[in-house]
């Protein structure tokens, strides 16, 4: 099962690292061009940074003057999106103590315990990933299909779905790491088991105190002594 656990520390790494770039793109929605007037420039608006960009390539972006007068759903995903990077990073270096192809760790129970911690924080950081690239993607189509709503309508941006992939990415690993996990403590399991009924079962057979069962069906032939047989072949010869 170590090609499994490798398989889910390279999924859960490239999870965390499209994480990473998601959390740092301006490109989380980008305004609509169907609903913009001058064409030629645009819009992208990112967790962190404002950006305008127009037809010759030049981006100009500015940082939120302020925190506290965001709005509610950027903070949140702000939070999850900081939360899913720290599991993502904590899960990589558990999963790199934990591994079978790994000399750290301890004991391979230890090392068990810890791979499977492991999968579990990548398994949070992909829900978390997941929660605040829906959360932001959900206020971007109500608005735009929202026919009352009249100011600037935005699309969805290109850090959505990367977002959403590396969300993908750190489930799957973190899952493939607690599956070879459990696979591996039911056949410690199962081992143990047959080497303890075998062992029950010598120690019952080796102790009888007194000593080997002897089976009654091969007794030895009776012994006669030549004196007997002297005697009875006197007896018949007389009669």
């Amino acid at each position: 099962m170590s090609v499994v656990q490798i398989l889910g520390f390279l999924s859960g790494l490239a999870g965390l690292g499209a994480i990473i770039g998601a959390t740092v793109s301006n490109e989380w929605r980008i305004t609509s061009r169907a609903s913009s007037v001058i064409t030629a420039t645009w819009v992208l608006q990112g967790l962190w940074n404002n950006c305008a960009g127009n037809a010759i390539g030049a981006v100009h972006c500015r940082p939120h003057h302020t925190i506290l007068q965001l709005a509610g759903y950027i903070q949140a995903c702000r939070g999850l999106m900081i939360s899913a990077v720290c599991l993502g990073f904590f899960g990589s270096i558990f999963a790199l103590v934990g591994m079978k192809c790994t000399k750290i760790g301890g004991s391979d129970k230890n090392k068990a315990r810890i791979a499977c911690f492991a999968g579990v924080n990548f398994i949070l950081s992909g829900l978390c990933s997941l929660s605040a690239c829906s959360i932001y993607a959900h206020r971007i189509t109500s608005e735009f299909f929202n026919p009352m709503y009249v100011a600037q309508k935005y699309e969805l941006g290109v850090a959505l779905f990367i977002g959403w992939a590396g969300s993908v990415l750190c489930v799957v690993g973190g899952c493939m790491l607690c599956f070879s996990i459990a696979s591996n403590f039911s056949k410690s399991h199962s081992h143990n088991s047959y080497i303890y009924k075998s062992g029950a079962l010598h120690s019952h057979v080796s102790s009888n105190p007194r000593g080997p069962v002897k089976s009654t069906n091969h007794r030895p032939p009776p012994e006669y002594s030549t004196s007997s047989r002297v005697q009875n072949f006197d007896k018949n010869v007389y009669v």
